[in-house]
């Protein structure tokens, strides 16, 4: 096996990945890969678009014998979710990925991969500069902020793409041909407190729930993971109910299509009530290694002692917040009655602030019937209207309805049985594809979606597996090879 990510096979493919990782590309600060993108596609002598909103498009015409096949755009995302572990020193804003190789996977130090959808991104870059791939008339297209809204497909000009087909090459398991996904909205809760000073024979923790999994909200919300926020909450709940704990902040979580692994917590017990708080932190702590030592079996409790804080939440808002919070849903909400297997909605308590008098909540609820992702949004909303929130909602964008009997998906059915020897899954997806935005432009363009194997998407836990790359890579080509005439 190759020692350097450069090395690998196909060479280009994973040397472009490299080139790619040099550059951070954060959701919303994607100035810097625009630019490599456009200088990319100059460099080339090709024809480079940019839309006012920062997608790229970059134009190949066919290769020699196929200018009569019907153009295809290529789709990847240039963003990625930029998540670390808490002890990882890793500025994301000035370094790039670090990667190694781990047996037949390439993985990040301590932080995210960018697989998602970095794989993708330098597919269809090792395309346009190949002069032995055959290809027809290539429209590829790299959108923005799809990680954290997908602004740069609902803001694209559609007036820069011709094509009749679109390959998405955003799907995490080689053996998976994706025809629809879930659409989403983003619920955000937030309002003032009343503060008091905290009681003077008190003893202050610092509370650290840490170690879980995580994950992405969508793909991996149907494995019961454990959400860091909403296990906090619980522990919470349960040192309030018995001693009549202060707290005096909670952070928990981060980006919203993150499943949060990790939550702390600032309170102050009692001092009589030391040797009993202790004993059911360590009770607490037994129930979830057990319930979740399954999909999360680092899970672990933390408490220290720390400095006494300025200030508490009001014991009335205080009991308000933890019931609100305990009452939220949160993983999957409804099973898809017609699609065997399918999650069709559900709910990711991502980001949970209180401190200073202000609290701040932060869900991402999913599903592919989007009259019921408005009904559990508008159930959130109002659990945390109660408590006083003012509650916004935003970034909604539609489902992807699956026609598994279209063309392009007979196609690359078939081309997958003759090189693998087996029959791919046409199925629907729980995460959020930009083709159900893509196809509101255009309406008549055929879609699909389809990857190599990448795990732990949206964790420090992500990984590509090598040989999974190599399959996707063999199966793009031979998809390309293949276009039907127009």
């Amino acid at each position: 096996m190759s020692t350097t990510i450069t090395s690998l096979e196909p060479r280009s493919l994973w040397q472009h990945f490299q080139s790619l990782n040099d550059i951070p590309r954060p959701s919303k600060k994607e100035e810097r890969v625009i630019q490599f993108m456009i200088d990319f596609g100059n460099a080339l002598g090709l024809e480079v678009i940019s839309d006012k909103i920062g997608n790229v498009v970059i134009k190949k015409p066919a290769t020699l014998g196929m200018e009569d096949r019907k153009t295809v755009v290529l789709q990847s995302h240039l963003d990625m979710v930029h998540q670390k572990n808490s002890n990882t020193q890793f500025d994301f804003q000035q370094q790039g990925i670090q990667m190694f190789i781990d047996g037949d996977w390439v993985k990040a130090k301590g932080t995210t991969l960018g697989a998602d959808n970095g794989i993708g991104v330098a597919a269809t870059m090792a395309i346009l500069a190949s002069n032995e791939i055959p290809h027809p008339a290539i429209e590829a297209l790299f959108t923005i902020d799809e990680e954290t809204g997908m602004t740069g497909a609902k803001d694209l000009d559609p007036n820069m793409l011709k094509g009749q087909l679109m390959l998405n090459l955003d799907t995490e398991d080689d053996d998976e041909l994706t025809v629809g996904c879930a659409g989403g909205i983003d619920i955000t809760a937030q309002g003032r407190y009343a503060t008091i000073v905290p009681a003077s024979q008190g003893l202050p923790f610092r509370i650290t729930i840490k170690g879980l999994s995580g994950g992405h909200s969508g793909m991996d919300i149907h494995l019961g993971r454990g959400n860091a926020n909403k296990l906090m909450n619980r522990l919470l709940y349960n040192l309030d109910k018995e001693f009549e704990i202060q707290i005096a902040d909670i952070d928990g979580g981060g980006l919203r299509n993150a499943i949060p692994r990790e939550s702390f917590a600032t309170i102050v017990v009692d001092a009589v009530d030391k040797h009993a708080f202790n004993a059911l932190i360590d009770h607490m702590t037994s129930i979830y290694q057990k319930e979740y030592k399954t999909t999360d079996p680092d899970l672990t409790i933390e408490v220290q002692a720390t400095s006494m804080p300025d200030e508490v939440v009001d014991p009335i808002f205080q009991g308000q917040l933890l019931k609100a919070m305990y009452a939220l849903p949160n993983g999957i909400y409804r099973m898809s009655p017609d699609i065997e297997g399918l999650v069709q909605t559900s709910n990711n308590i991502a980001r949970i602030i209180v401190n200073d008098g202000q609290f701040l909540v932060q869900c991402l609820t999913r599903s592919s019937v989007d009259t019921e992702k408005q009904d559990l949004a508008d159930a959130i909303a109002s659990a945390l209207q109660l408590i006083g929130a003012k509650v916004t909602t935003s970034g909604a964008y539609p489902g992807w309805t699956p026609d598994p009997n279209s063309q392009i998906v007979s196609l690359m059915k078939s081309l997958y049985e003759d090189l693998f020897k087996e029959s791919p899954h046409v199925k629907a997806c729980h995460a959020g594809l930009e083709c159900g935005i893509l196809g509101k432009h255009f309406p008549k363009m055929e879609m699909i979606s389809f990857g190599p194997n990448i795990r732990g998407a949206h964790s420090p836990d992500e990984k590509a597996q090598i040989t999974s790359v190599q399959k996707f890579w063999t199966f793009l080509k031979s998809t390309l090879a293949h276009i039907p005439k127009q």
